[in-house]
């Protein structure tokens, strides 16, 4: 976790969703979630060759891609909402006896530099880790995994109604009729702060930010 988060209080007065906002956190079951396939045989690929771990690579294109949709970076606060200038994530790491811990892990780095830094920390996690997040927690982007099927739903818990951290998800990758590689992900999110059309634009920036890494161009 970085030692400094900027954040920004959103001007209620201002604020084009207030009403929405108004409404959707008074509902006791406020969170709104998809899941689509998404093709990574491109990033597979890259990792194949690169010999670099999909799983941290696959992380970092997630929370670049979550983090170009500012509403992705907004927190219920109190009666309000505070905007972050950049999330970094907290992913659930397997510790080797059937359970987990979770690791946080920086993604304002080019490439190369964050998956040494990844390494670093995944490592540090699997020896020492557990269920407490490292930092402030409010502006993390929340990761973990189900690899062991390729489902087309997830249901996931969230810390009950004013829990505004978006969770991202993924499970196994598997072929498609034309030889793709698809993966599920699922978004789920505080319907207060994101729409179907920031979910939509999540999922447009997620398949950028993977060609990009795939194209070795990926820069930060």
């Amino acid at each position: 976790m970085r030692e400094t988060v900027n954040k920004t209080v959103i001007d209620l007065s201002a604020y084009p969703r207030r009403a929405h906002f108004e409404y959707f956190r008074t509902l006791q079951s406020p969170h709104v979630g998809v899941t689509v396939d998404v093709d990574v045989s491109a990033l597979m690929r890259f990792c194949r060759a690169r010999g670099c771990s999909f799983y941290l690579t696959m992380i970092h294109a997630a929370a670049l891609a979550a983090n170009r949709v500012p509403e992705l970076r907004q927190r219920i606060c109190g009666d309000g909402i505070v905007q972050y200038d950049f999330c970094d994530t907290s992913h659930t790491e397997s510790v080797g006896d059937g359970t987990y811990c979770y690791c946080t892990l920086r993604h304002d780095m080019p490439f190369a530099q964050y998956i040494e830094d990844a390494r670093e920390r995944q490592a540090a996690c699997r020896a020492h880790g557990g269920l407490e997040e490292d930092g402030e927690a409010e502006g993390l982007l929340f990761i973990s995994t189900l690899p062991w099927l390729h489902y087309t739903a997830l249901v996931q818990p969230t810390g009950g109604a004013q829990d505004s951290n978006p969770r991202i998800t993924w499970g196994r990758a598997q072929a498609d009729g034309s030889g793709r590689l698809m993966m599920p992900v699922s978004l789920l999110c505080h319907h207060a702060l994101v729409d179907g059309a920031h979910l939509a634009a999540f999922y447009r920036q997620l398949d950028e930010a993977i060609a990009a890494i795939a194209a070795g161009g990926m820069k930060g």
